[in-house]
């Protein structure tokens, strides 16, 4: 692989323990470069990778629908990584506690993890590090091409940011290896997972069936965990959970939507969107594969551009932004033009000013955007184009851009299984402060900011018929 690729987060001589992969972002075992990278190290050094995993007990926001699809996903991970001899290590706890404790009590050589831009993850990451006497790697196998090599500074928008990214495609964009197996399962971990399964069942107070590849994680929903034990619109249907899944979607996106996805992926009565965010957001499917798959195909050529435009530059100029800027979720991080104009316009009259609760459960005088909020409540996932009318209408009945910010931003991490991303953070800083955008007309509460309204919505797509199918919740 592109050792552009990896980081070095601390150097030393590694030990002749296991190799251990500390699994995060990308929570899936085909295409993933940092798995790939932990198992290379392992065959070079003759001994065996183990992969772990340290679940929180709370994670910005998150609900039960967000935990329930990641666990699902994750056994689906333990299943396949079974079949390669690879025991997967499910560690509930603070990471910077329980990596280190991991690392000393199993006598691991090297460790490895994946890359992530959040605040939280660099901050597991520092702690963890000053912890280990160990090499401790990072591996980018998130982004198509390294996010440190994207670019080295934040960029100021998605035109600035495309030409960088372009021009390192034919670098990074290139097919995965295959995953080589353990030539036995080390028994060295036998003892630590069947402890860690006797624990869980203890723990909740009932036994399961268990699947091949272990528990069902979905039912075996720790107590430790901060989340609320109901959720009551949620319609789990939509999106079926883990790597085999997100296959399935992919090839029914390229058979069936890609072709009209640059005439129609903005109408949301249409459903032509490629319904990959979760597994993109979860890591249970690799951009790198969709593109790739994506170029294969025979579709309308304009609409794979505008696809791999989203995917690629946008996507990863979401990246860029949290990276370089640690106050990614804040009202400071706008460019200075927005907070000019959004300052200049603080003590306009808003006609109307909606309670988070009000917005929360769609009370709202706007039918279009109750039938927004209503399908993130039932769906788990806003469509695109709607999630831009959502967040800009939280701007124009919010006492403030601060007040709108955190509203919108705890809506879309509490019910967005999608959420808490760099890819939502940036789009609702697009929507609500000129976050990679341009100054427009300027008109009151928004000031100079792109203006989204009730009637332009009509002019693009059937709003009654968009309506029709959410129906305001009881």
């Amino acid at each position: 692989m592109n050792p552009k690729r990896i980081r070095t987060l601390k150097s030393g001589e590694g030990g002749h323990g296991p190799v251990a992969y500390w699994m995060s972002r990308d929570q899936r075992v085909e295409d993933n470069w940092a798995l790939l990278f932990a198992r290379g190290i392992a065959v070079d050094a003759g001994v065996p990778l183990v992969v772990i995993f340290c679940l929180v007990n709370e994670f910005l926001g998150a609900g039960k629908r967000q935990y329930e699809f990641m666990l699902e996903g994750l056994q689906e991970v333990e299943r396949s990584l079974s079949l390669k001899k690879i025991p997967f290590v499910f560690l509930p706890g603070s990471p910077g506690e329980e990596i280190p404790s991991f690392v000393d009590k199993y006598g691991i050589g090297i460790l490895v993890t994946d890359f992530s831009p959040l605040r939280s993850k660099k901050e597991w990451v520092e702690t963890t590090a000053l912890k280990l006497e160990i090499p401790f790697y990072e591996v980018d196998a998130h982004n198509i091409v390294p996010c440190w090599v994207a670019s080295g500074k934040q960029e100021y928008a998605a035109y600035t940011f495309r030409p960088k990214i372009s021009a390192l495609l034919p670098e990074f964009l290139v097919e995965f290896p295959e995953l080589e197996p353990n030539s036995e399962f080390p028994e060295t971990f036998a003892g630590k997972i069947a402890g860690r399964k006797k624990a869980v069942r203890k723990k909740v107070g009932k036994e399961v069936e268990e699947s091949p590849g272990g528990r069902n994680m979905a039912e075996l929903l720790p107590e430790q965990l901060r989340v609320e034990g109901t959720d009551p619109y949620f319609e789990s249907g939509h999106f079926v959970p883990g790597e085999s899944a997100a296959r399935e979607g992919l090839e029914t996106f390229l058979t069936q939507r890609l072709d009209s996805y640059d005439a129609l992926h903005n109408d949301p009565t249409k459903d032509m969107s490629s319904d990959l965010s979760p597994y993109l957001h979860f890591g249970q499917i690799s951009a790198q594969r969709v593109a790739l798959e994506v170029e294969k195909t025979g579709a309308n050529e304009e609409s794979k551009a505008a696809f791999l435009e989203q995917l690629i530059v946008r996507r990863e100029l979401t990246d860029n932004f949290c990276y370089y800027n640690r106050a990614y979720d804040s009202f400071e991080s706008l460019p200075a033009w927005a907070k000019k104009t959004l300052d200049a316009h603080r003590q306009d009259r808003r006609e109307y000013l909606y309670t988070r609760e009000e917005l929360e459960f769609a009370k709202t005088h706007d039918p279009l955007w109750n039938a927004s909020q209503v399908q993130l409540l039932r769906t788990g996932k806003m469509q695109g184009y709607m999630r831009m009318y959502w967040a800009k209408k939280i701007l124009e009945w919010s006492e403030s851009p601060e007040k709108a910010l955190e509203t919108a931003i705890y809506l879309n991490d509490r019910y967005e299984l999608d959420g808490r991303d760099p890819n939502g953070y940036v789009g609702i800083l697009w929507s609500i402060g000129g976050l990679h955008d341009r100054a427009w007309r300027e008109r009151e509460v928004f000031g100079k900011l792109r203006y989204m309204n009730y009637s332009g919505a009509r002019r693009k797509f059937d709003v009654d018929a968009y309506v029709a199918r959410y129906p305001p919740v009881e």
